[in-house]
């Protein structure tokens, strides 16, 4: 027998919070929908009132008057008289007393294990009737793709061998819905179905129709005059559904996303100038097909702002305001950024705490200058509250050692304790890339002026198991696999091994890395690599090094740190290819580098992975001949610059990047002077001309037809490139670019100089610059990185080998 409760009406979504309920604007009338359907709020979403079971009273249970002489439990299966007895407010000897009969009924009740309880009254006798709630058997889930039924078994209250109750399904059947509501599906259905079996026991089964996922099918600004609709919509998390967006939950609502998108406008509005803006409501309304959201954000702009007056007050001891003014100044007449004066008070307070004032505090204040629309901008520098740390307590790492979680704070027990450091530490931990989650907060301590920190971790896998493929232009077809922890051990340490099999290049690379090594803050690895590379296409050769580099480096400080790196390299050049100019055939058999190297690099940019703005040079140098057959010094110096765009485009995303680049090798003591060994220019350093293409290059004869790159001593390299985002660039993960190249490379170094009587000239061998010019895409696409690259050659020379089209693509999967 199936029991059908009544519970299959449709999900309605779970209300936004405040200021996300439904609007009492209707949609624009070019996409508006059908009568509006206002999301109920989240207490009431998808909630059907489940009737509490009945209180029956027996008519003879009497009034007050009498003793009870007995009581007679009937009715019972599985559940104990005693246990019965053990609920009631009245016992054996008692007075019979209606008032108390009552409440007993209703303890019984309330402990969820009968159905139906009712107490009579025979003489002097209570007759207590119960009928016990069924057992559940089993739970089972139909119809559920979205949802896996160990995740809804998650949310669920019902157990087997439970107690069944018609409430707790009721319960359960809205937790199943507000699961799929968390899955952007609100047209889902879910009916509870009660199969009886013997001895009073039940199979409970949820029918669930999942239906479509219920997508943002408009979303609209009201108020907006500064910036278009469209702008805003490329500053909001949340999208309307396309078709090219199978790939992204963007476009499914979620009542958390409206609320983050409320701030993501906020905070762009204030980068601009806004500071009176205000986001007055954000709307979601329900299509009655329950197959579509319309989201409306109704926002006031109020007038732009430009900053007025500046000033710097100081109440530290030695650290006069006027000291700090220059910190501040390249804030003067510029429009209002809240990010940008948020950013240079961190950096003030940060050299204040960093130099002698660890508890300094630098708070912005500003002024409303309504009737010229400017902000008098107060930088208020003071002494914060003196906190010690007194304990440091570390839970939830099962698996990383306490002093790996340890070294990444900037204070220890009885340091001084600022929310920076707080923050910066909680910002260290979560960079690590251990943990799940990462919590760092604090309590009282023993006294006023201490503090106990404590850091609740929870760990996650850190081993990757990684198989891809692609293709690139300088490695033809490829494949690789590799395998990685890292966090060996939990010990910090960083170990992978690395296999790749490419048309022009095989490498086996393993590679083992302490970023604090001996405990300190220097980070040693060594890396450990055969490569076998095809230089046919090139300069006719084929090229095989078998070594390892032992390797370590240091900070001074946030933004200056150096590296220092030992080489030990067996290379092998074969195969060379019978038309290959002498140059190259003098490079065949086995050479031996011994070489020491180190990099010296200061570092302003505000991100590594992806700058914006900021800068970073780099100064470095190599000198081989500690053994070996390689005497040489080489040194080299590069810089880039980035520059923000965003006060011109109002789009984080525009940014200009100038790099540029120099280096040179010089010999001593006669060594080889092997080509492999030179800097080569092409390719990536100089797009529109081949790997190699630009330089010293052996001239064909008809006894040594072949062309072959040589490589050189001196280099320079500049490139200017701007960034720019693409229509659907966000949605897509496309990124367009448009850059200039230029850069020249000269003085042959072969192992042998031939004279114009052995008939193997050379060509190139100058610094005049060559220059080209193109565009580019970048896709972060489901399958991997994939580089797009158009150069045309500007200024070139006679024997420089050109590449127009440059392409690179590569996945893990």
């Amino acid at each position: 027998m199936v029991d059908g409760a009544a519970y299959g009406q449709s999900a309605a979504p779970a209300s936004p919070t405040q200021g996300q309920l439904p609007p009492d604007q209707t949609p624009p009338s070019d996409q508006a929908p059908p009568p509006r359907t206002r999301a109920p709020r989240p207490a009431l979403a998808h909630r059907r009132h489940v009737q509490p079971a009945r209180v029956r009273r027996g008519s003879a249970v009497p009034v007050s008057g009498g003793t009870i002489s007995a009581i007679d439990v009937r009715g019972n299966e599985r559940i104990e008289t005693s246990t019965i007895l053990s609920y009631l407010l009245v016992q054996q000897g008692d007075a019979f007393n209606q008032d108390e009969l009552d409440r007993s009924l209703k303890t019984l009740y309330a402990t969820g294990l009968f159905r139906d309880v009712s107490l009579t009254r025979n003489g002097s006798t209570l007759i207590v009737k119960v009928r016990e709630n069924p057992i559940v058997n089993r739970i089972a889930f139909e119809g559920n793709h979205a949802a896996k039924d160990d995740d809804i078994r998650k949310v669920i209250t019902l157990r087997p061998r439970a107690v069944y109750t018609p409430e707790l399904a009721a319960r359960d059947r809205q937790k199943i819905l507000d699961l799929y509501a968390g899955k952007g599906r609100y047209a889902v259905t879910v009916t509870p179905q009660i199969i009886r079996l013997s001895h009073n026991r039940v199979e409970v089964v949820f029918q669930i129709s999942e239906g479509t996922l219920t997508l943002i099918q408009k979303i609209s600004f009201v108020g907006n005059k500064a910036f278009s609709e469209a702008r805003l919509s490329q500053v909001v998390t949340s999208k309307e559904t396309a078709w090219y967006r199978f790939f992204s939950s963007s476009d499914e609502y979620n009542p958390d996303r409206i609320q983050y998108d409320r701030e993501l406008l906020r905070r762009f509005y204030l980068r601009n100038g806004y500071v009176d803006f205000d986001v007055s409501d954000a709307t979601a309304e329900l299509s009655p097909d329950r197959k579509g959201f319309y989201i409306t954000f109704t926002i006031t702009e109020g007038p732009r702002y430009r900053i007025g007056k500046l000033e710097v007050k100081s109440t530290l001891r030695h650290v006069p305001g006027d000291s700090l003014r220059p910190s501040v100044q390249s804030l003067k007449h510029h429009w209002y950024d809240g990010d940008e004066v948020q950013r240079i008070a961190d950096g003030i307070q940060d050299e204040l705490q960093a130099h002698g004032s660890p508890f300094a505090v630098v708070r912005p204040e500003i002024a409303r200058n309504t009737d010229n629309h400017t902000v008098d901008l107060l930088f208020d520098v003071s002494e914060g509250p003196r906190v010690y740390v007194e304990r440091l307590d570390i839970t939830g790492n099962t698996i990383t050692q306490d002093h790996v979680v340890r070294r990444q704070f900037d204070f220890a027990e009885g340091d001084p304790f600022t929310p920076t450091q707080q923050r910066r530490s909680k910002q260290s931990l979560e960079d690590l890339g251990y943990f799940s989650t990462v919590n760092v907060e604090t309590s009282p301590g023993s006294a006023p002026d201490k503090v106990n920190v404590n850091a609740a971790l929870a760990e996650k896998p850190t081993g990757e198991l990684t198989l891809g493929g692609g293709y690139s232009t300088d490695a033809g077809i490829l494949g690789n696999a590799g395998l990685r922890q890292k966090n060996l051990v939990g010990s910090g340490i960083d170990a992978s091994l690395q296999g790749t099999i490419a048309q022009y290049e095989n490498q086996v690379d393993f590679s083992l890395t302490d970023p604090y090594f001996l405990g300190r803050n220097l980070v040693a690895g060594i890396d450990l690599f055969s490569i076998q590379t095809d230089n046919l296409n090139i300069s006719d050769y084929y090229e095989t090094r078998l070594g390892g580099t032992a390797r370590v480096g240091y900070a001074y400080n946030r933004y200056l740190s150096q590296s220092w790196n030992y080489s030990l390299i067996d290379r092998h050049v074969s195969n060379i290819n019978t038309a290959a100019s002498l140059y190259i055939q003098d490079e065949s058999g086995h050479s031996l580098l011994s070489q020491v190297g180190t990099t010296l690099a200061y570092d302003r940019r505000d991100s590594r992975l992806q700058p914006h703005k900021g800068y970073i040079v780099r100064i470095g140098g190599d000198v081989a001949g500690l053994g070996g057959n390689e005497k040489y010094i080489r040194g080299k110096l590069d810089a880039s610059y980035y520059i923000p765009l965003d006060i011109l485009t109002g789009n984080h995303d525009w940014t200009i990047a100038l790099v540029a680049g120099t280096g040179y090798i010089a010999d001593y003591s006669g060594g080889r002077q092997d080509i492999v060994d030179n800097f080569y220019l092409g390719g990536d350093n100089l797009r529109g001309f081949l790997d190699g293409g630009v330089g010293p290059h052996s001239v064909p004869t008809n006894q040594y037809p072949a062309s072959d790159a040589l490589g050189g001593r001196f280099i320079y390299t500049q490139s200017t490139t701007l960034n720019f985002p693409l229509p659907l660039g966000p949605d897509l993960g496309l990124s367009g670019r448009t850059f200039v190249d230029m850069g020249g490379l000269a003085g042959l170094r072969t192992i042998r100089t031939y004279t114009a009587a052995e008939n193997q000239p050379f060509a190139g061998d100058n610094l005049t610059p060559r220059v080209s010019a193109g565009v580019g895409v970048s896709w972060k696409s489901p399958f991997g990185l994939i580089n797009v690259d158009i150069g045309i050659p500007v200024v070139k020379q006679k024997y420089d080998q050109t590449q127009v089209f440059r392409f690179g693509f590569g996945s893990n999967f």
